[in-house]
């Protein structure tokens, strides 16, 4: 007996591990996908970009034929791989009737984590600097699984860059794997922060940045939240927070800072609502705890 015990006992992990190393392959493979529609977006944007016509979807916040081109070729990459998933974009697609996935895609106010999977989509963020030629700007794809990231891919098309991830495995730029910084004091660190289109005078986000401005070595602007994310990752910023972005600039780089070794949380320290998006992401959790600090002085 002891004997067909142990045999039962082998079985099971046997089982065990070669479900969970299928399961790993599968989000592979889909980080894969991510990938590919990110670099094609990325190379239709560039493509575009000496031609577009921006028009404004509300004040000062631009939208152009670009981001509609962009979305639409990932969709069509998308759903020919996955075609019962759902879709959240940034643009609205609606009168394209004959677009694949157009059945399955759902609003910002969807509950995701009710959503088995769900890709996440941010066809062109950075969109005042692509129409000002500032070449800062990227295409952002993150499958989701019950509200939570666990494939991402983020774009470049300028440096030809793409920052990946997959939940459990790390992050890479270009296949190479990535990490942090490391810095753990605000003094000696780079920030970067993301503002609201129509940010007001005397608003919290001002306060904000007043007052990290006075704390660490350096701040910036850079104007692409995925970006930003992806930087913390590698390495070339410190940390960055954001309080008026969506869950389609964020979903990805939250995924490729988390791979990395940094830590995310909401604005205030505690766990992050993906859908909220005000958070803080930073590389080690001494300097997170220093950001916490100074951000909600305002």
């Amino acid at each position: 007996m002891r004997y067909i015990g142990h045999l039962v006992l082998n079985y099971v992990e046997l089982y065990c591990k070669k479900t969970i190393d299928e399961e790993k392959r599968i989000f592979m493979s889909l980080e894969e996908l991510a990938i590919t529609a990110a670099r094609q977006a990325g190379q239709l944007l560039a493509a575009m970009q000496d031609s577009i016509n921006p028009r404004e979807k509300a004040p000062k916040d631009l939208v152009t034929e670009a981001d509609v081109a962009s979305q639409k070729r990932i969709l069509e990459i998308l759903t020919a791989e996955r075609p019962t998933d759902n879709f959240l974009g940034e643009e609205d697609l609606s009168e394209e009737a004959d677009l694949p996935g157009l059945d399955r895609t759902v609003g910002a106010e969807a509950d995701l984590k009710q959503l088995e999977y769900c890709w996440v989509i941010d066809p062109l963020d950075g969109t005042a600097n692509y129409v000002h030629k500032l070449q800062t700007y990227s295409v952002s794809i993150a499958l989701l699984n019950y509200g939570e990231p666990i494939v991402a891919a983020v774009y470049d098309p300028v440096m030809d860059d793409c920052y990946s991830a997959t939940r459990g495995k790390g992050a890479r730029v270009n296949g190479k794997p990535i990490e942090h910084s490391g810095v753990e004091q605000l003094s000696r660190s780079l920030i970067a922060a993301s503002f609201s289109a129509g940010v007001q005078r005397g608003s919290p986000e001002v306060d904000r940045w007043v007052e990290m401005l006075y704390e660490c070595q350096a701040l910036r602007r850079l104007g692409s939240a995925a970006l930003n994310l992806c930087y913390v990752a590698q390495g070339g910023l410190d940390g960055y927070w954001a309080t008026s972005v969506k869950i389609w600039d964020i979903a990805a780089g939250i995924l490729v800072v988390r791979e990395a070794g940094g830590t995310v949380t909401s604005i205030d320290g505690g766990p992050l609502n993906i859908q909220e998006a005000k958070f803080i992401a930073a590389a080690t959790e001494n300097l997170h705890e220093q950001m916490i600090d100074v951000l909600n002085r305002a």
